[in-house]
């Protein structure tokens, strides 16, 4: 799909759908709103009159043109109430306009800066914001269906704008948008592949392909046996319940200038869990391709990292595999040493995402960056916690944390943070090895935090905990259909942008 800004008037567009918002509770008084309404001979002024619609958030209307307009509907969405407007409100806005275009098998769209008139958010902001959810809320995973030789999909959207002095900053937000939405579509489409086409190899081979097209990341990979001599038993022992081969991937973004400060990405890549020898419920193993969204999402920022240019080196850590059962299979009661020498008694083989972690997060401080970020789909117990649309964070440093959650405030990503307390060490003690890879019943996802926090040493780390948000099981947003969403690509994208 194509997107652009281009100087207009609003009613003289030709597109199959044009979009323009409404608050709730306020009457038609000015901007492309009015111009549509008086177009339409005041057709949105008695649908807010007789309350049959209400500009509240998360609804939208369709009306048809019949010829007095350039295009053949408009679809007019709810803001909500001004003194409640954000970005995050705008983006969901348009992705509701985009879901209604798809419904009338729109081939071309058109909108204006929905939120910057009345609303008086910023027109950068909101046409970032309004450009990724065109993008986000048009996708659609149908590799595997059969093709429809009468479907038509949206081609071209267009934001459309009368006054010149705002195109600039317009096309600098859309720009920005096209790169956010890429990051993240890349991820929703690596994870979104089944099993038997998403295997380590698969993320290896995405890996060089993201390394052979940029002109700053390179990437160096690691086999079973090179993995081996570098002392990462603990996600070889993962690994060896499968016949797949696993792989460590290592990227590197190096910048125009010289950096004196790094940031290392660690995300978790387990192609399928089956649960090993701790064997799943077979429902429970239904959406498991997922999990390796923390992965998809590392490839995802690298796959844009050169659009967005950061100042700082940038690292990637992925040690991918399946977790599979076998004869060969890792058991409960196995001890295994990860890369930094710490020995871990294997509890349960389904809690395994942390073990292949402890040496990609070994690996990571090795690389001595100034800051960590891990993302992994790592506990149920964040599911139960949090739910599955928020991001459950931890970490060892107070302004590392901020910074990323002030990213997750711009991108609309939703974070909520996790205590790392102390008290539950206790809870992960092992009398057979320095640590145990699960805790009790209880606080699943902190003792998954405390287990991660030791192989971090005093570097500053945030643990991204992305079970839910990472795959959508029911519809939670408008811009995100079901299946892989892409989440936390947009947050580390703007985390990135602005670390220093």
């Amino acid at each position: 799909m194509q997107i652009r800004v281009e100087k207009g008037d609003i009613l003289e567009k030709e597109a199959d759908v044009v979009i323009v918002g409404c608050l709730e509770g306020e009457r038609v008084k000015g901007g492309a709103l009015k111009d549509v309404d008086d177009a339409l001979d005041g057709q949105i002024s008695e649908l807010l009159t007789a309350g049959d619609f209400k500009g509240k958030h998360n609804t939208a209307i369709a009306i048809q043109t019949l010829g007095h307009m350039a295009a053949k509907r408009v679809v007019v969405v709810g803001l909500g109430k001004k003194k409640a407007l954000t970005v995050e409100h705008i983006r969901q806005a348009v992705g509701m306009g985009v879901r209604k275009a798809k419904r009338y098998r729109a081939e071309s769209m058109a909108l204006v800066l929905v939120g910057a008139g009345a609303g008086e958010q910023d027109v950068m902001a909101v046409a970032q914001a309004a450009t990724e959810a065109v993008f986000l809320a048009a996708y659609e995973y149908d590799v595997w269906k059969k093709k429809d030789e009468d479907a038509k999909e949206l081609q071209t959207a267009t934001i459309v704008e009368k006054q010149a002095g705002r195109i600039n900053r317009a096309t600098q937000g859309m720009k920005l948008g096209i790169v956010m939405a890429e990051g993240a579509l890349h991820a929703r489409r690596l994870v979104n592949e089944p099993g038997q086409t998403m295997r380590p190899r698969n993320l290896k081979e995405d890996a060089e392909r993201i390394a052979n097209l940029s002109k700053h990341v390179s990437v160096t990979i690691y086999n079973q046996e090179e993995a081996r001599k570098m002392g990462m038993e603990a996600f070889l022992a993962v690994a060896q319940g499968s016949d797949e081969e696993p792989y460590f991937i290592h990227l590197r973004y190096t910048p125009k200038k010289a950096a004196q400060v790094s940031v290392a990405l660690v995300g978790k890549g387990i192609t399928y869990d089956s649960g090993g020898l701790s064997l799943k419920p077979s429902d429970a193993m239904k959406t498991m391709k997922m999990d390796m969204g923390g992965a998809a999402a590392v490839l995802g920022v690298f796959s844009v990292i050169d659009r967005i240019a950061p100042t700082v080196e940038v690292h990637g850590m992925i040690a991918t595999c399946e977790n599979m059962p076998s004869g060969k299979a890792y058991r409960p009661g196995d001890i295994v040493r990860a890369k930094n020498g710490l020995s871990i008694e294997i509890d349960n083989t389904d809690a395994e995402g942390r073990v292949t972690l402890a040496d990609s997060l070994s690996f990571a401080v090795e690389q001595k960056p100034n800051a960590i970020v891990d993302m992994a789909t790592l506990t149920g117990a964040c599911m139960i916690a949090l739910g599955e649309e928020i991001v459950g964070l931890m970490s060892n440093n107070a302004k590392l944390s901020k910074k990323v959650f002030d990213a997750s405030n711009e991108s609309g990503e939703e974070f909520w943070e996790l205590p790392l307390f102390n008290g539950y060490d206790k809870l992960i003690e092992s009398k057979v090895a320095d640590v145990k890879n699960v805790g009790s019943r209880w606080g699943g996802a902190l003792t998954a935090g405390l287990f991660l926090r030791k192989f971090v040493n005093d570097i500053p780390w945030v643990h991204l905990d992305i079970a839910g948000p990472a795959f959508a099981e029911r519809h939670y947003l408008s811009y995100v259909p079901l299946g892989g969403t892409g989440v936390p690509v947009r947050t580390i994208l703007q985390f990135l942008r602005s670390y220093r």
